[in-house]
């Protein structure tokens, strides 16, 4: 960026769970919505994606590239080649980039207003707001002392940034 250029702020930042991708929007998403349709849940493994539509000239990839996969004749599909996680849909060429919500730093800043494929909503979802819960600790109980994770933090880090390896006990 040249001297003259003013430096961008991103309003969101996020990326993958092992730190090779990270991206920025340098705008509040144009809107955010739950995907149920069966495509959607195949992509992300799970009952359906929570994605938010940002503009192409408001986003940028700030580290690595990610892999993709052309999921249809319509839909390409960017995820992170080294660990797997699922990133972002979009059209080829096209002026809109829709980002997966649980890849941003602070998910809770981008709840979704609205849903779509509603047809292939799985009926137990009705129901999941009354299911008893708890803690991850109190499910697990207190993480071990030498409990080293291996997922990047929510934030930005130096592009260098890798996480502390231990050695794992062999079979």
């Amino acid at each position: 960026m040249s001297s003259s250029s003013p430096q961008r702020s991103p309003r969101h930042s996020g990326g993958c769970q092992c730190g090779a991708v990270r991206f920025a929007l340098y705008s509040d998403p144009l809107k955010i919505g739950i995907c149920h349709c069966r495509m959607c849940q195949k992509a992300v493994a799970g009952p359906f994606a929570v994605l938010a539509e940002v503009p192409q000239h408001q986003f940028a990839w700030t580290r690595g590239t990610p892999a993709t996969f052309q999921s249809s004749t319509r839909a390409m599909r960017d995820f992170c080649a080294a660990c797997g996680t699922p990133l972002s849909y979009r059209h080829s060429g096209g002026p809109i980039i829709e980002l997966l919500t649980g890849a941003f730093d602070q998910p809770d800043r981008v709840p979704p207003s609205y849903a779509v494929g509603t047809e292939s909503m799985l009926a137990w979802l009705a129901e999941v707001a009354a299911l008893a819960g708890k803690t991850t600790s109190a499910n697990l109980g207190p993480a071990p002392p030498d409990l080293v994770s291996f997922q990047h933090p929510d934030h930005d880090t130096e592009p260098a940034w890798q996480p502390a390896r231990t050695s794992l006990p062999g079979p």
